[in-house]
């Protein structure tokens, strides 16, 4: 299905439905009542978080000017649900990569709440027209709004495609955070749970198929960005049980950050697949349909038409397996 919507929005095909016509009153039903049910509590409007992190590296001995980080899309990218500006997807992937790379970054973040694909072609322009030039890198976050308002797949992936090679060609590197598996909202119940997973999973799968064919990477949000969002959803659920809380954002960046800094070469990358944590070498179709399958999933272009799959993001460790603190860690910063 996958390659179906990544063709037909390539070569100008008509809509491809993912649901059988069939189960049309029963989705209505069920959307009717969750939408009665999401959305109880009031998700604050996204701080804004431009600005620069990483201050005391451009404080040091002159090097490289800061690096530009853009984030585009909807409101998970926007951060809303969140009331602090450093609790918010931007602001904690512009002071990881700040980290990584010993650099000041400039964070510059287009992404509007409620979003779908239509709107990234305005958020491009935004970005390119700026005295400042291109970004380094752009992160876009989109696939949500796509689905509840029944936006036609191919369609979402066509525009996704256009920003994405927009972007590219105008120098930036582009890392997109597929579209999350809405079947983990908590009050949707079945059977929509179930289709609005089956549907998520789709659009994901062929997000990640013309990305790559466009030059980005992608990594999979998957179960909202992390096994744990099926495990605690109420710590990972903002206040309106839609949007991610301050927790749930801090697994998405850290989830997309590995990856941010792979794109910009201050990451140690390697061609070397890990079977033990089921990398490999796969079609991109393929391997567009396991990552939808497996939250933090990085799908990467190889030679064509290969493509790398890689889970650059660290499992928690169990009681168990957690190091023993010695006595000197109690006196090291």
């Amino acid at each position: 299905m996958a390659r179906r919507i990544a063709a037909g929005a390539a070569y100008g095909g008509g809509s491809i439905g993912l649901l059988g016509v069939a189960a049309v009153g029963v989705v209505l039903a069920e959307v009717q009542l969750a939408k009665r049910n999401v959305g109880g509590g009031v998700a604050p409007l996204p701080p804004g978080a431009d600005g620069l992190y990483g201050r005391s590296f451009a404080a040091s001995e002159p090097g490289p000017g800061p690096l530009r980080l853009a984030l585009l899309g909807d409101s998970t990218a926007a951060g809303q649900g969140v009331r602090r500006s450093g609790q918010t997807p931007g602001a904690l992937l512009a002071s990881g990569l700040a980290a990584v790379a010993e650099r000041p970054v400039v964070l510059r973040n287009v992404a509007l709440p409620g979003a779908r694909s239509d709107d990234l072609e305005r958020q491009v322009t935004l970005l390119l027209t700026a005295p400042t030039g291109p970004p380094d890198v752009c992160v876009i976050m989109i696939g949500a709004n796509d689905v509840t308002h029944r936006m036609p797949a191919t369609e979402s992936v066509r525009l996704l495609a256009a920003a994405v090679r927009r972007l590219r060609t105008a120098g930036s590197e582009v890392v997109v955070g597929t579209c999350p598996d809405l079947g983990t909202i908590e009050p949707v119940y079945q059977p929509l749970r179930w289709m609005a997973r089956r549907v998520s999973r789709q659009l994901a799968a062929a997000q990640t198929i013309v990305v790559v064919e466009q030059g980005g990477r992608t990594v999979s949000l998957g179960d909202l960005l992390g096994p744990e969002f099926a495990a605690n959803p109420r710590e990972m659920f903002g206040a309106d049980n839609y949007h991610p809380s301050a927790e749930g954002y801090a697994t998405a960046a850290m989830a997309v950050l590995p990856t941010v800094c792979a794109v910009l070469g201050v990451w140690p990358e390697t061609d070397r697949l890990e079977p033990d944590r089921h990398e490999d070498m796969l079609p991109v179709a393929k391997a567009a349909a396991e990552a939808a399958r497996e939250a933090g999933t990085e799908v990467t272009g190889a030679r064509a038409p290969w493509a790398l799959l890689k889970h650059r993001r660290r499992r928690r460790l169990t009681a168990a397996e957690a190091p023993t603190p010695s006595p000197e860690d109690a006196h090291r910063p």
